[in-house]
């Protein structure tokens, strides 16, 4: 009888012993679960560049600007954002090639978080603030999806050597000036390409100067430039890019605001 009780003493110890190793066992489990909980990660969000001030919406946060042959980008107060030492710098805007790459790790790099610039002969994707994040590949380039073209409404129309404006679908009688939009005029207009094809910008030249003016003959940038280039400026980044000396290039929006 004594040795039975002493075999169950014995069990007793022994399971309580077991049970106690167990639970201290899953408690420090317990605690080394809860410090890998990413709570620390999950707090450190991305703080907005304050240098990437918004005066106005239509315009980019960042400019292309050219100081010295070498070209960086400017903020909307004209301030150097990231540094000039590019032999080409465009605005921040999609990239097709790219969105449609057969790499899917690169088509993130062809929206338009992202810009285009060459240095010594390479062309590269950089973010906002100034990263090379990408190296263009050969290989990586896809083939863009061209969109359905925007019908223009607004053509040139050239009369007795001046240059006038009108609206396709309703011209009919050249002798008659009420069919023009704007009657010719000008020696010389070029209608901008953008999204809004009922009121374009238009590129012209009176006395040998250039402004740019709207559809209703409406001056926008006075006539003070002696070129206005004839790209995609304004579609891409609602800027113009003009030069008074014919050398030195650089942006205005439509407020004639110099960048």
């Amino acid at each position: 009888m004594m040795n039975m009780k002493n075999i169950l003493n014995v069990l007793c110890v022994f399971i309580s012993i077991f049970v106690f190793s167990q639970a201290k066992s899953v408690k420090k489990i317990a605690v080394k679960h809860t410090s890998k909980t990413p709570v620390k990660k999950g707090t450190s969000a991305v703080k907005p560049n304050p240098d990437l001030v918004i005066l106005h919406k239509d315009l980019p946060v960042l400019i292309p600007k050219k100081k010295e042959d070498k070209f960086g980008y400017v903020n909307q107060n004209g301030k150097f954002i990231i540094q000039p030492e590019y032999h080409i710098a465009v605005f921040f805007y999609e990239d097709c090639n790219l969105l449609n790459s057969p790499n899917e790790k690169v088509r993130k790099f062809g929206t338009d978080d992202y810009a285009t610039v060459e240095k010594d002969m390479i062309s590269y994707r950089i973010n906002q603030a100034g990263k090379r994040v990408y190296q263009f590949k050969d290989s990586d380039l896809g083939k863009c999806k061209f969109e359905e073209y925007k019908q223009q409404l607004f053509q040139a129309y050239v009369l007795n050597g001046f240059y006038g404006v009108i609206e396709k679908s309703k011209f009919v009688n050249a002798a008659d000036y009420r069919d023009y939009q704007i009657y010719p005029q000008y020696e010389y207009l070029y209608i901008m390409e953008g999204d809004d094809v009922k009121d374009p910008m238009i590129v012209a030249s009176h006395n040998d100067k250039f402004g740019v003016i709207d559809v209703n003959n409406k001056i926008v940038i006075p006539f003070e430039y002696s070129n206005i280039k004839r790209n995609f400026s304004w579609k891409l980044g609602k800027m113009f890019e003009v030069t008074k000396d014919g050398k030195n290039y650089y942006y205005i929006d439509a407020r004639n605001k110099t960048y």
